[in-house]
């Protein structure tokens, strides 16, 4: 299948800046992916959709403010590092901004050498290999210091680190947040749990690979990004029963997505597993495990929307997407949201 395939003209201006006050004041595009029908709704309408019975999954990955801002100690050059992820104890793998004044043996001071990182090893496409150095808790530091690491998209500052966390981010690690969840608030999934919907976690560190543009015509010849997952029994368990009653599993995120169909054996069922994910779903897929998918407008030609063009079918996304920009939809991180069931 050519990439071409999956492209869609998208107006500038819709590409949302900044999020909305109120998390599901957003719109809903709903698509009924049998009947092939659409319905323009609020997102706290969603609720109307999801049974009793059903489960939501949600990634509770928690997003690092990960863009450091510093200067290199020998010569005053201003350096940027965003943190990819922990190698180990308090060595990361990171991007460094210009590359070429990076060096081996490079110390780099942040805050006024509240934070200190010396490079010790160097990685292909800019990558490094940083050590650092600071009194206190590692995160704490961090979050005094970083910045929230936005997609290259959204030229707006951030006013509230928070409004880049879902309202249940737990688990510290991802690069960026999984959007489609920033529409959730705590009163939203009470209301659904009152309804009888469970509400299960799982966790995949969303690395800055998500927004890697594909860069080959034959999109099989495409390599996905390696990222870390991790479900629990009690997740494990109940979305077993979940599927033993004849519930629907509904994955909020492509993340979420990804990680249930690593996760799935061969018969659709879980066990609580570790481990790192390079799973690339485009059509023609057969899911073992998500029934229904919540998420937001994605970029033309990106492996997220060949993810949902394999589980609502190619010509009926891209219909729903040339619906979506002649409404006026917000599109990517802070925008709207589309529900495939």
């Amino acid at each position: 299948m050519n990439i071409e395939d999956f492209d869609f003209h998208l107006p500038e201006e819709l590409i949302a800046q900044t999020p909305l006050k109120d998390r599901t004041s957003s719109r809903l595009l709903v698509l009924d992916k049998n009947k092939k029908e659409l319905d323009h709704k609020k997102f706290k309408d969603i609720k109307d959709y999801i049974k009793p019975g059903d489960a939501l999954v949600l990634n509770d990955t928690r997003v690092l403010p990960a863009r450091l801002y510093g200067v290199k100690e020998d010569t005053g050059a201003n350096i940027e590092v965003l943190l990819l992820h922990q190698e180990n104890g308090d060595t990361w793998e990171v991007l460094a901004k210009p590359a070429k004044k990076v060096k081996q043996g490079s110390v780099i001071t942040f805050g006024d050498g509240k934070l200190q990182a010396t490079c010790v090893g160097l990685k292909e496409h800019g990558g490094r290999v940083m050590e650092f150095s600071y009194s206190g808790i590692f995160y704490e530091v961090l979050d005094e210091l970083g910045e929230m690491p936005l997609p290259p998209y959204i030229k707006e500052k951030l006013p509230e680190k928070e409004r880049y966390q879902t309202v249940y981010a737990k688990e510290e690690g991802s690069a960026a947040a999984p959007t489609a969840g920033l529409h959730f608030t705590n009163e939203l999934l009470d209301e659904l749990k009152a309804k009888g919907v469970t509400v299960s976690f799982i966790t995949l560190h969303v690395g800055l690979g998500t927004f890697r543009p594909v860069s080959v015509d034959n999109i099989d010849d495409h390599q996905m990004h390696s990222e870390f997952y991790h479900m629990s029994q009690e997740t494990a368990d109940t979305l077993n029963q979940i599927k033993e009653q004849g519930g629907r599993i509904i994955s909020v995120g492509t993340t979420s997505t990804r990680t249930l169909e690593t996760i799935a054996r061969d018969n659709g069922t879980f066990v609580e597993t570790s481990g790192w994910t390079d799973i690339f779903i485009y059509p023609p897929y057969q899911f073992r495990a998500v029934d229904g998918l919540i998420t937001n407008f994605h970029l033309p030609k990106s492996t997220l929307i060949m993810l949902v063009s394999a589980l609502a079918d190619k010509d009926s996304i891209l219909h729903a997407y040339k619906e979506a920009v002649r409404e006026r939809y917000r599109f990517f991180s802070f925008g709207d949201a589309m529900l495939i069931i």
